[in-house]
């Protein structure tokens, strides 16, 4: 069973809901994990998804954050933030097991700039996701770990590591946080098939012409443990979407998986 998985932050489920759906309509993965939707619930555009084709769940707060999962199959479980006595003050957070497979699907704090406040929290929520992990899953059950990441895992991930050294993004701190989570059991998809190739996600509005000079990030990851990464038969960065009228400044990542060899 050939079984695809792509992440995709959207950054504007509502506004973004062309691209989206023309996405679906040419390259229909079976699961799509969905960041920065900017929609509370109640607002939430799942009648165009359910009609391409797709389940829909969700968690999301007004203008910020938000997450979603769709899937061609329903879902034997959704699971909305940590639930592990904290607050979930921040919408980043939703779990799937669909198709026998856990999902683990994240929007990960962005972090601001190095020493505020909010890089703090950034460091703290990969801690408690390891934590997380460790106290609700095991590293031999098929489980992905999924979305925009926040952080640029190595130098060949960002198109000026010397420019973008000890910054937001690709500080070491940083790094570290998203090693000590991949280190619980998950190994990078896009890597296992790409060792070498400098290939982004992401591409900041903000650097006039950015696509267009490749002056990118890859930011947006799909982990798998031991057992799926084993039969991962593809890794991609589908980078056409972010050429598209009114795109996301990110693009999708796709990872095919034989799920009948587990």
């Amino acid at each position: 069973m050939s079984w695809t998985l792509a992440t995709f932050n959207v950054n504007g489920i509502r506004a973004r809901m062309p691209v989206v759906l023309k996405w679906l309509e040419q390259r229909s993965p079976e699961v799509v994990c969905i960041q920065e939707t900017k929609v509370q619930d109640k607002d939430f555009p799942a009648a165009p998804l359910e009609e391409a084709g797709y389940r829909v769940a969700f968690w999301g707060q007004k203008s910020f954050n938000g997450v979603a999962v769709l899937t061609k199959n329903e879902p034997e479980e959704v699971r909305i933030g940590f639930g592990d006595g904290q607050p979930d003050d921040q919408a980043r957070l939703i779990t799937a097991l669909v198709d026998g497979v856990w999902l683990v699907n994240t929007y990960m704090p962005q972090g601001q700039e190095v020493g505020a406040p909010a890089f703090e929290y950034k460091l703290k929520f990969f801690d408690r996701l390891r934590v997380w992990l460790e106290a609700n899953f095991s590293p031999e059950s098929p489980l992905i770990w999924t979305g925009d990441m926040n952080v640029a895992p190595e130098d060949i991930d960002v198109f000026d590591p010397k420019r973008m050294a000890g910054k937001v993004g690709c500080h070491p701190d940083e790094r570290k946080a998203l090693e000590q989570v991949a280190g619980w059991g998950l190994s990078d998809c896009f890597r296992q098939h790409h060792p070498d190739v400098k290939q982004f996600t992401f591409w900041d509005y903000r650097l006039p012409k950015s696509f267009q000079r490749n002056l990118g990030w890859r930011l947006d990851l799909v982990m798998a443990t031991q057992s799926l990464a084993a039969v991962c038969s593809a890794a991609e960065v589908d980078s056409e979407p972010r050429g598209w009228t009114k795109p996301s400044d990110h693009t999708p990542v796709l990872a095919t998986f034989d799920l009948a060899k587990l």
